[in-house]
């Protein structure tokens, strides 16, 4: 498992990027000496493991929020965690998404947190259990990965954070060696609907790649070579009855939920 390292890559000064790196810093460096599986997610995340290809998804970008994900059962401790870092929680989200999702304000600053409980609910469910340990401090590389390719209406930031991703990290069979795409194929064989719209994100990354002018011909190769890879990987894995069952009605029948903003 990767450390709890508060290494941040480092910014030009001029980056607007640079106060929310402060105040991550500020948080991972107090998260060290507390027993809690908060795991940075988002785009600060993929900046974090991302050190020698996250400036291309700098460009043109601000960034507002922090993300982490934490196991329900240490929602209280997390609570009390924030609010001693002069956080103060939005009761009504937390009401409103059962539990499952809180959001912490800093002040009447810009900042604040955005807490995901035990799973990435949005358009597909990506469940957390048993995965926070895999890695630190920010979610596992295929989670964070996945936090991206399953969201149905895509826009260019996101496709350009998962870019960076894989251009940053090569393809293994477990945690250690990279994207774990065994933990991907595992989840994609399990639901068609999720299999589907991380197959067509895979498309609408290499399109995007292909046309984009930050990347030099080794690296749009590399990308696509990684690409292939991973939908090899998908279509190798072993499918039950009821995803070949799914699979025949295809885009017949709606395969995702609608994502509605809690804020």
């Amino acid at each position: 498992m990767t450390s709890n390292s508060t290494s941040l890559p480092q910014l030009d000064a001029s980056e607007p990027i640079t106060g929310l790196w402060a105040e991550l810093k500020r948080i991972l460096e107090a998260l060290d000496s507390r027993a809690l599986s908060l795991r940075l997610t988002g785009s600060m995340a993929v900046q974090m493991r991302c050190p020698r290809f996250g400036h291309l998804a700098r460009r043109n970008r601000v960034f507002h929020d922090i993300d982490f994900a934490a196991y329900k059962r240490e929602a209280r401790p997390v609570q009390e965690f924030l609010v001693a870092l002069g956080y103060v929680e939005d009761r009504e989200v937390a009401v409103v998404s059962e539990g499952n999702r809180s959001i912490f304000q800093y002040g009447a600053g810009p900042i604040h947190i955005d807490i995901f409980y035990d799973k990435l609910d949005f358009c597909h469910v990506i469940p957390l259990e048993g995965r926070l340990q895999a890695d630190a401090p920010t979610l596992p590389l295929a989670e964070l990965l996945l936090s991206k390719l399953q969201i149905v209406k895509i826009n260019e930031k996101d496709l350009v954070d998962a870019i960076v991703l894989l251009l940053e990290h090569g393809i293994g069979e477990a945690d250690q060696s990279g994207i774990n795409i065994a933990a991907i194929a595992r989840l994609c064989g399990q639901d068609w609907g999720l299999w589907r719209t991380v197959n067509i994100n895979l498309d609408k990354i290499g399109r995007l790649a292909s046309l984009y002018g930050e990347l030099d011909t080794a690296q749009k190769a590399l990308l696509d070579s990684r690409l292939k890879q991973i939908s090899a990987r998908l279509e190798a894995e072993d499918k039950p009855l009821a995803w070949r069952l799914r699979s025949r009605l295809g885009d017949r029948v709606k395969w995702y939920k609608d994502v509605e903003d809690i804020d």
